[in-house]
């Protein structure tokens, strides 16, 4: 059984201190991981610098390395997915630093190097946005931190918050609704 029961008994297990609960479930964390990763970098454009691969070694390693404590595997989950969300922001933030490269002279060579360096200025108004969403709703913010950076189902979502699935849908729509405005407008300014 590779359910999310199972998951979470071996999270629980491999917490206290089970070595081969961790030995057995590293696999099926990794695995877990990448496919929220991937789903999350297909909205990503192509020639992203950032690859799935490379998201999930780091998410992973900290996941296993930091002393963490979680209640379940959506707990987990949930973690990681903040963890995801802060690992690919300073990406974006050093390839935006790097661009700016105190007064060097930048020369693009292939549009792939623009779309990426677009993508990054995507990626940190969104940050921008969940910020200031967050100081307006952290709850809303939250949940779409779970959603677009976590890849958590609704049903999931529900175990982390304690939500029911008609409020996270409605909260979600509101958010989104929020968010959308928010990036449309391109402020800059909490509303």
């Amino acid at each position: 059984m590779d359910g999310p029961g199972n998951i979470t008994q071996l999270l629980n297990s491999w917490a206290a201190g089970n070595e081969q609960a961790g030995e057995e479930l590293a696999p099926r964390i990794y695995d877990e991981l990448h496919r929220r990763a991937e789903r999350l970098f297909r909205r990503e454009r192509a020639g992203h610098t950032l690859q799935p691969t490379a998201l999930v070694n780091e998410v992973y390693a900290r996941l296993v390395s930091e002393e963490l404590s979680w209640q379940d595997r959506s707990h987990f989950f949930a973690l990681a997915a903040r963890m995801m969300r802060r690992l690919l922001i300073n990406h974006a933030n050093a390839r935006q630093a790097a661009k700016r490269g105190g007064g060097e002279l930048h020369v693009t060579l292939n549009e792939s190097s623009v779309e990426s360096s677009h993508a990054d200025v995507e990626l940190l108004d969104l940050d921008a946005a969940l910020t200031a969403l967050a100081e307006f709703d952290p709850q809303l913010a939250e949940l779409l931190q779970l959603r677009y950076f976590g890849g958590l189902s609704i049903r999931e979502m529900e175990q982390v918050t304690g939500l029911s699935s008609s409020t996270l849908d409605r909260d979600l729509r509101l958010a989104r609704a929020w968010l959308q405005t928010r990036l449309a407008s391109g402020s800059d300014q909490p509303d």
